[in-house]
Order: structure tokens, then C-alpha cells, then sequence
């Protein structure tokens, strides 16, 4: 029996800053997770991926992350994306330096 659909959003990093970006519903890139579209089928997953990996001049190396819902918007599922929302693990430069 297959695996049921794990809800995902499509992420990357911004070509000129390496930054994590998400893609939107309205085909923007968005450093904010909350605001990434979040896909609940498989087939609209496929085509959002193939989208994202029509941009090499914004993006470079697209995927689908797990991700659920919650009253904010998408969240990540794993570390490994919630690590990369955050940001390097020291402070004093990239999204931690306003802390």
C-alpha cells in the first residue's frame, strides 16, 4: 500500500544571497516560511517542483520539504528545516543578528 501524501512546501536558496526562500502560491519567493504555499497532493506537489526548477536565474537547488499546517502558516516537520529557517547556530550575522 502506498505511503499516504505528506503535506510539502517547496524550498530553495536565493541564487545571489544563498538565503532559504519558499515558494509562494502566487509564484514569489519568500525568505518567510509562513508564507510558503503549503501542497496537500502529490501531483500539485510535482508541478510546483517542476516550476521552482524552471528559476535557475532566482534559485538553485529546489526540493519538497514535509511540512504541516498551523494557524500561521506552514511549519517545518524535520530539524533539518527548521535549522535552516533559523539560520546559522552562532549569533552575530545572518537572520540571528537582529537578536
Amino acid at each position: 500500500m502506498a505511503k499516504p501524501f505528506t503535506p510539502k512546501i517547496v524550498t530553495a536558496n536565493a541564487l545571489l544571497e544563498g538565503d532559504v526562500v519558499y515558494l509562494t502560491a502566487d509564484d514569489r519567493w519568500t525568505r518567510a516560511m509562513h508564507e510558503a504555499e503549503l501542497i496537500t497532493d502529490a501531483d500539485t506537489a510535482r508541478l510546483r517542483l517542476l516550476i521552482a526548477e524552471g528559476q535557475p536565474e532566482e534559485v538553485v537547488g529546489p526540493y519538497l520539504a514535509d511540512a504541516k499546517p498551523s494557524p500561521t502558516g506552514p511549519e517545518p516537520v524535520h530539524f533539518r528545516e527548521e535549522f535552516r529557517r533559523t539560520g546559522p547556530s552562532n549569533y552575530h550575522h545572518g537572520k540571528q543578528e537582529a537578536l
